[in-house]
């Protein structure tokens, strides 16, 4: 079965292909996607143009198994009408949300304890075990510890012998981009099994004030674990895509807002800044435009370093905003 699984913001954008294979369980995951210009190079690991676009075939690796999760507080259409200016209809026939998980204070429950159990999960579902993995990335832009949740992650599932961890801060195409980058480490040989991990609690970062965002995002955690395949084996990631563009980054941001505090250094001290960030904006508008505007092109661009037709594809996995 062959998955495309496609995303877009103004500042990311990449799109991937995926074959799902029997293993123990059998698995595909993901979605991510959007580009300028175009990337050739089929089959190759990695190309790279001018443009900002990176592509490549296959890489030598393959999904063995999936899981998730997500917090136990749910926030429907209806709540929200209490809230904002809105209503269940005009939420769901929009976007297609009726509901959304929402990460709360009670419980001493974060982000990376989803991101734990999901990576558990998708072990489960692989018949692995944490001493089986060579690498972790968690891909979030919403982590509980400034400084990575991967290695915490890492530690929960018992990845602690050999294993690598970090954290890929990429926004809406962070699980994709870690995709490809765990694919990359496999298929130049130097591991053999990683987890990739994507999770984000951006309710902490929403404005509840705002309709036109407050509506779409929740909380919660997707994990994949990729293996490498030996020679003459099937590869499970096809090709992909892959942009970047920071010209749009005014259009969807939670950029940093820090407050003045006064440090008693000799003289008259040191204004400082303390730490903090700012609500996550989104122009709602501009970012459709530019989904809808460069989500195909991205498609025939992953497609075509697969060397595959879109006749060929099953399932067509879309970023929901």
């Amino acid at each position: 079965m062959k998955l495309i699984c496609p995303s877009s913001v103004i500042l990311l954008s990449f799109c991937t292909v995926i074959s799902s294979y029997q293993t123990h369980t059998q698995h595909a995951s993901e979605r991510r996607s959007s580009p300028w210009g175009t990337a050739r190079n089929r089959g190759r690991p990695s190309t790279k143009t001018a443009l900002g676009m990176a592509g490549g075939g296959a890489l030598n690796c393959r999904p063995l198994g999936t899981g998730s999760a997500a917090p136990q507080t749910i926030v429907t259409n209806a709540d929200l009408e209490s809230v904002v200016e809105t209503s269940d209809e005009w939420i769901s026939t929009r976007t297609g949300i009726s509901k959304r998980r929402i990460l709360t204070n009670d419980g001493g429950v974060g982000i990376k304890n989803l991101a734990a159990e999901a990576a558990a999960a998708a072990l489960e579902a692989s018949e692995l075990s944490g001493a089986d993995i060579d690498l972790v990335i968690v891909a979030t832009s919403s982590p509980d510890d400034l400084f990575g949740d991967a290695t915490s992650v890492a530690a929960e599932i018992g990845a602690t012998s050999n294993c690598v961890a970090f954290d890929l801060t990429a926004a809406c195409s962070g699980f994709l981009f870690a995709c490809v980058t765990g694919g990359q480490f496999l298929h130049n040989g130097g591991m053999k099994t990683a987890v990739v991990v994507g999770s984000d609690a951006l309710s902490r970062w929403v404005d509840w004030d705002d309709r036109n965002s407050c509506i779409l995002f929740g909380d919660g955690a997707g994990a994949m674990v990729l293996q490498a395949t030996g020679d003459g084996e099937p590869s499970g990631l096809l090709g992909y895509s892959l942009h970047s563009d920071g010209k749009g980054q005014p259009q969807l941001m939670c950029g940093y807002k820090g407050t003045d505090r006064l440090v008693a250094t000799p003289g008259d001290g040191t204004i400082m800044s303390k730490g903090g960030y700012n609500h996550m904006t989104m122009n709602g508008k501009e970012v459709y435009k530019f989904a809808t505007r460069e989500v195909p092109t991205v498609l025939e661009e992953a497609l075509q370093e697969a060397g595959l037709t879109v006749d060929d594809v099953d399932w067509l996995l879309l970023h929901q905003v």
